[in-house]
């Protein structure tokens, strides 16, 4: 199970979590990793899209404490049912919401946490943040990054079966 913040603008009006330009980076680099998209659970600690207009787009806002909480029942519901063997944080949002409010991206992405969430547990960064770099070197170098540490987690998967 992958978990990210909250729908984009295409997600939202699409109805499915990760089919905008961040989930189309997220299947590639799931691809490269060894990672099959089709065996992997896609969902969203926030299950609304929270945005503000600017002109005729809707831009992304973060989500706040409150609205996260009030999702959190879905998102363990979600758990629930599905029963990950492994479940990765993407993201700060979703890291705070799964592992509480100590975890940080920078520091912990691609450690495995104790959690009676799910028997493998971990974070790393949310895709969109891959797009947002500010250059496309910088861009390359979050993209290995990334597959590296689906690399990582595809491994850490593989050993624990």
């Amino acid at each position: 199970m992958l978990v990210g913040e909250q729908p984009g603008d295409q997600e939202d009006l699409a109805g499915e979590p990760f089919v905008g330009p961040a989930g189309q980076l997220l299947r590639d680099a799931m691809l490269e990793a060894g990672l099959d998209p089709e065996e992997v659970y896609l969902t969203n600690a926030v299950k609304h899209f929270k945005w503000q207009p600017r002109g005729k787009r809707r831009i992304h806002e973060r989500p706040n404490r409150e609205e996260v909480l009030a999702c959190r029942i879905w998102l363990t519901a979600e758990i629930e049912t599905v029963k990950p063997h492994l479940i990765v944080a993407l993201g700060a949002t979703a890291a705070g919401t799964l592992l509480g409010s100590a975890a940080r991206v920078t520091r912990d992405r691609g450690k495995f946490f104790e959690s009676t969430l799910a028997p493998l547990v971990t974070l790393t960064v949310h895709p969109s943040s891959i797009l947002r770099a500010p250059d496309s070197a910088a861009r390359r170098l979050a993209r290995d990054q990334f597959v590296a540490d689906l690399k990582s987690i595809a491994g850490k998967l593989n050993r624990a079966k």
